[in-house]
């Protein structure tokens, strides 16, 4: 659905870097799409950024955007808790048994990768940009492509479907930086 990917800032280093800071591994599906895309905006909404980078630095947005969540005060009971679902007494950012925020949309969602302890199987969290967390039992790859075919990955009638092929735009990494746009394949 992506087409061919550029693959311009892949570099394993980089990964290893970010997930020694992490301390614990991404999902490969993850690293791949991110490695063959990134930096990008998916479709107008969806922005993955990269490790590699130095302007939309996955690692600096991880750390800003997990920093900024814990600032919340989660005393109050909120729909969807994964607290709940990943078995925590309190909401933790940006560690293995907490959520990682992972993607973003400009219409307000946070993608979070969270991992089932006891399972040791990845889930992911969308919050809705109102304070609503859903939780997807699936790899990102299959949620990237439901919500590319127009699916509600981000809780009820939150569907973003756009016909024809996807629209992939470069982030521009300096200000003397064109958006390069381009097109996946015909979806058919």
């Amino acid at each position: 659905m992506l087409g061919d990917p550029p693959r311009r800032y892949a570099d394993p280093s980089a990964w290893a870097r970010l997930e020694g800071e992490l301390g614990f591994p991404l999902p490969d599906d993850y690293k791949a799409i991110v490695d063959g895309y990134a930096p990008v905006k998916l479709n107008g909404h969806l922005y993955l950024d990269h490790p590699a980078t130095e302007r939309w630095n996955l690692g600096e947005s991880i750390r800003r955007t997990s920093a900024a969540w814990a600032e919340i005060p989660w005393d109050e009971d909120i729909d969807g808790d994964p607290r709940i679902a990943l078995g925590l007494d309190e909401m933790e950012f940006g560690t293995e048994r907490g959520l990682t925020p992972i993607a973003s949309a400009d219409s307000g969602q946070t993608v979070f990768l969270a991992r089932k302890q006891e399972e040791s199987r990845d889930l992911l969290f969308v919050e809705d940009g109102d304070g609503e967390f859903f939780e997807y039992s699936m790899s990102f790859s299959e949620w990237l492509y439901r919500y590319l075919i127009g699916e509600d990955m981000s809780g009820p009638n939150t569907s973003y479907f756009y016909p024809g092929p996807v629209v992939l735009e470069s982030r521009p990494m300096g200000p003397d930086d064109a958006i390069v746009r381009r097109h996946g394949p015909d979806r058919g």
